[in-house]
């Protein structure tokens, strides 16, 4: 069975094991601690978010990932198909489909957020670590930009055309008209990025509200204000 969570984790810790293994007097001066600690938090944060969500369930299961299906679906297709993929079964399977798809696709985006995490520089360390709950995932996803759509994109195209092997839908997509699903690949791709980044950024929060929820003594100092003078 495909477990994407196990492979983001192994992935996550030798990516960032370099700031994990390093204690807080490693780096030279409060400023250099400061960044260091705050990209502990954003790998601790990344991590625990895509522990998450990268399972066959983990967008499903989670109201603050969890993906709509794209109106496009039965929008544009006939009025005897638009009825069809309106009708509960059809629209539970579409759901398990574009969910799962999304967690495959947060699975391939961890390369890039860890690789990220490690050569992130901040302008305005101090203004982040005294920020709001959410501050540093904020920088990360503007650091990163459009890079997460496109490390996103191809995996949900693959599913979202591989999908059909095997169920009731297959035939019926095969013969639709008028289904955009490159379209339909970029709203479930955006819809995807998007509730990565919020549940990056609630894990973020959840530590920021409880440092020692971290298990790092250097995020607890920096987010209790110990080294920021």
């Amino acid at each position: 069975m495909f477990e994407p969570s196990r492979r983001s984790l192994l992935l996550g810790a030798a990516l960032l094991a370099p700031l994990f293994v390093l204690p807080g007097c490693a780096t030279t001066g409060p400023g250099g601690d400061l960044a260091e600690g705050l990209r502990r938090l954003l790998g601790l944060s990344s991590q625990r978010a895509l522990a998450r969500l990268a399972t066959d369930t983990g967008y499903l299961n989670d109201p603050v990932a969890r993906i709509a299906l794209p109106p496009g679906i039965s929008e544009r297709s006939t009025a005897v198909l638009g009825a069809f993929f309106r009708s509960a079964p059809i629209q539970r399977e579409l759901m398990m489909v574009v969910n799962r798809a999304a967690g495959d696709a947060a699975d391939r985006a961890a390369p890039l957020i860890y690789a990220s995490i490690r050569s992130l520089t901040f302008s305005n360390a101090l203004g982040i670590a005294r920020g709001g709950p959410t501050a540093a995932t904020s920088y990360l996803q503007q650091a990163i930009g459009d890079r997460i759509i496109d490390a996103m994109f191809p995996e949900i195209g693959d599913a979202l055309h591989q999908f059909g092997s095997g169920s009731i839908l297959g035939p019926v997509l095969g013969a639709a008209t008028g289904i955009d699903i490159p379209a339909i690949q970029r709203a479930v791709t955006d819809q995807a990025s998007q509730g990565l980044w919020r549940a990056i950024g609630r894990e973020e929060a959840a530590i920021r509200a409880e440092p020692a929820r971290a298990g790092d003594p250097l995020v607890e100092t920096i987010l209790r204000g110990r080294v920021l003078n």
